[in-house]
């Protein structure tokens, strides 16, 4: 019997007999490497930073179009109701009839109140109602018969609301109840 270990030249090395530095790294290993490893990064951050910069001076130069074009639709939509207007005044410095120009002057209204709705503005509702102060703005408190204390006898000026947020409250005479004789 052979008490020798058998030895096959084809197989593997063991571990100790692996040379040393000729295990592979990930790590680089000489300075120049490294050095380019990290000029590789500052060139990514500066361009980063650069992109940064550029998109935060867009944002500001975007937002500040929108804010200097906001009304352009409203004043487009608003055109129209000018030159009716207009018309009117033509039509009165004419000389026509009065009932013409009422016409005139009723069909700008109505133009007016449908460009008020059609961009989300609508009148604040006040005769006959209770007076609200979130939505009114009283001028003076009258005596009626007909109306109830603390009800709208009259409004002076129309209020409006943008959706949901008062723009402007209505004037208007509120009813201290009957009168005291």
């Amino acid at each position: 019997m052979n008490t020798e270990p058998d030895t096959d030249p084809s197989a593997e090395p063991e571990e100790s007999e692996i040379p040393p530095g000729a295990e592979e790294s990930n790590e680089p290993n000489e300075p120049n490497d490294l050095a380019a490893e990290l000029e590789k990064f500052r060139d990514l951050a500066l361009r980063s930073r650069a992109e940064l910069d550029n998109y935060r001076k867009r944002v500001v130069r975007e937002k500040e179009e929108a804010i200097r074009y906001a009304n352009a639709r409203l004043l487009e939509d608003l055109l129209p109701i000018l030159d009716a207007f207009e018309l009117g005044l033509q039509a009165a410095q004419g000389g026509g009839d009065s009932g013409s120009l009422v016409e005139g002057l009723v069909m700008v209204r109505r133009q007016l109140e449908e460009f008020l709705r059609s961009h989300g503005a609508e009148a604040v509702e006040a005769e006959g109602v209770a007076f609200d102060p979130n939505f009114h703005q009283a001028v003076a408190h009258e005596p009626s018969d007909d109306v109830a204390e603390g009800d709208v006898i009259r409004q002076v000026r129309k209020g409006y609301k943008l959706k949901d947020r008062l723009i402007r409250p209505a004037m208007v005479f509120v009813s201290k109840g009957s009168p005291t004789v």
